[in-house]
Order: structure tokens, then sequence, then C-alpha cells
């Protein structure tokens, strides 16, 4: 489960997302990203009743989402507020094709930390 200091809670702070973030689309999810003020990255996940009526699969699908981007905390840079919007279709795809997507679009929006460093940080030598 993703931390509390990095989830976006304030729906003040969401809409401020909305509004002033650059979007990016992918097949079923949609990714919108802003910069903020603090040392840490925050995350929201919206998934609407347009995707599936029952709540179940509503929340299947927010914790794929919010668990492969808690794997991936390490490698994002500091400093950005990003809302993930999962669209009609994201229920039926499977853990790595969301995982793919999900990779995909943060390179699109260059939030991942350079690779190199990450190397070099890294004690064993390797990375996920």
């Amino acid at each position: 489960m993703l931390a509390n200091k990095n989830r976006l809670k304030k729906k003040k702070e969401i809409e401020r997302v909305f509004k002033e973030g650059r979007g990016f689309g992918g097949n079923f999810l949609f990714l919108k990203i802003v910069k903020n003020n603090l040392g840490i990255s925050r995350f929201c996940f919206v998934v609407g009743k347009n995707l599936s009526k029952k709540a179940t699969v509503r929340n299947r699908v927010r914790r794929r989402i919010s668990e492969l981007v808690r794997l991936k905390l390490k490698n994002i840079k500091n400093g950005i507020d990003a809302v993930f919007i999962a669209l009609p279709g994201t229920e039926k795809k499977d853990f790595q094709e969301i995982k793919k997507t999900i990779n995909k679009l943060f390179e699109r929006a260059k939030v991942l930390k350079d690779e190199k460093n990450n190397f070099k940080n890294n004690r064993r030598g390797f990375e996920n």
C-alpha cells in the first residue's frame, strides 16, 4: 500500500492537478501531472463507475495501480503531484499490462530518475 505521505487527498490539491497539470494518455490509463513545492511525490487514483458498477472491481483496479506506483516510487523524481485515471477496459488487463503502461506513462512524463545514478546508489548493483 502506498504510504500516507505519498497520497494526494485534499480536493483542492487534486483539482489543481486537473487544472494545471500536463496530461499523458495510454491505452487504458491517463496520467495528469504537475510539480509541487514539496520534497515528496504524491499520487491519487481515480476509478469511476464508468469502469464498472461493482465496487470490488473498481477497488481491485485501484489497488493494482497503487501497488505498481509504490514499487516504482524510489525511481520517481521528488516534487510532483500526479493523478491516475483508469479508463474503461483497465479491469480486463492483467498486472503486467498495467505495469508496462504505467512505465510508459512515467517515461513520457519524464519523471523517472536517471538510471545511471540509481545503479551507482544501489548497494547490490542492480535495480528492478
